[in-house]
């Protein structure tokens, strides 16, 4: 006998009360609601440590039809998934398919997100949903059943998010002879993964991680939840090892805390920017490549200073999505070159920063 799905309510910030049925772990939770417009992905998408304190809208009306896939690990890595764990704070969709199918499919969504306490809610209307964060921005919102406890509005923003997702130690992945120091602020799997397949080694270290102790040939800034000016430390110690003018890469966040430590602002998108189509304008070339994307705050690049200057710009927004030094080795993009899921068009990025290191 089938069950009867539970009724569960998305109550936003400004009162308005969203609708539909349960599919996912029943009890309360709050967070930021945001939308991501992305058609395949969501693995890896509820697994990515940028969705750290967030309600996740996804746009494309029907979710669940493959399944979650099976735990496969290479180089010490869960190559089916983005970090250890589902980061979202609950999950909304148009439609949940009951019934999923693909040969690596090792459970269903909503198993998966019962087992890790995620609630989930289908029967919601997301294109009304999306439109109003379109307008209105990102908001507060909070998920609750019939008869079920009420609980407060939970804002992560005013958190330091970075603290509760990244590593406590350094990791070590690869031999290579060349070692990138990569500072864990968040860091998405695919990123590491990309570096040790060019024949580095990476050591993984916490976002509080003294860098000028170690020896290292480069810097890789990851991506991250939430507000960058949270993670002072980051950007202090990114501002002291500017000082050895080594190569320094900086993808998502990590643009926003080079930016930050070079002396420039950021701000809150109105809604930030997540999907895996995103067209961005290099400058200089006109040439626009598209791109995955998950981020909801942004550099102000009319505060660059001297000897920095913008390297992409979004088509849509005319937001900053990438900076660079005009004469040392240091460089950010907004976007995400590793892109899981998403185009690899900027794949060739991390080419360029091997490349810097070689030259060192």
């Amino acid at each position: 006998m089938t069950k009867t799905p539970k009724i569960a309510k998305l109550i936003l910030e400004d009162g308005d009360v969203l609708q539909g049925y349960s599919f996912g772990y029943e009890g309360p939770t709050s967070g930021e609601v945001v939308f991501n417009t992305g058609m395949v992905g969501y693995p890896e998408s509820l697994t990515d440590p940028s969705y750290y304190g967030q309600i996740l809208t996804l746009t494309y009306p029907l979710i669940g039809n493959y399944g979650v896939p099976k735990d496969v690990f290479e180089d010490g890595l869960n190559i089916s998934f983005e970090s250890d764990k589902i980061q979202i704070k609950a999950l909304l969709v148009s439609e949940y398919s009951q019934d999923h199918h693909h040969w690596n499919s090792e459970k269903s969504l909503s198993d998966w997100l019962r087992e890790n306490k995620i609630p989930a809610i289908q029967g919601i209307d997301t294109r009304t949903l999306t439109k109003k964060l379109r307008y209105q921005g990102s908001m507060l919102g909070k998920i609750v059943f019939d008869e079920g406890e009420d609980i407060d509005y939970y804002n992560p923003n005013n958190e330091n998010l970075v603290a509760k997702v990244s590593v406590t130690e350094p990791i070590e992945y690869g031999d290579g002879d060349k070692t990138v120091l990569l500072v864990d602020c968040g860091c998405k799997t695919n990123i590491i993964r990309s570096l040790v397949k060019r024949g580095v080694r990476v050591r993984r270290v916490p976002w509080n991680y003294n860098f000028m102790q170690d020896d290292f040939d480069g810097v890789m800034i990851s991506n991250g939840p939430g507000d960058p000016k949270q993670v002072r430390k980051t950007i202090n110690r990114v501002r002291d090892v500017m000082k050895l003018e080594k190569p320094i890469f900086g993808i998502c966040m990590g643009n926003q805390i080079l930016s930050l430590a070079a002396g420039a602002n950021t701000y809150k998108l109105k809604f930030g920017h997540r999907g895996q189509n995103q067209p961005c304008i290099e400058v200089g070339t006109d040439r626009c490549y598209i791109t995955s994307q998950n981020h909801g705050f942004a550099v102000d690049g009319a505060t660059l200073p001297e000897g920095w200057e913008p390297w992409f710009v979004n088509a849509n927004d005319g937001s900053n999505e990438g900076i660079r030094h005009s004469t040392l080795p240091f460089m950010s993009v907004q976007f995400h070159p590793e892109a899981m899921p998403g185009p690899v068009d900027t794949a060739y990025l991390f080419d360029r920063f091997i490349g810097m290191l070689e030259t060192e």
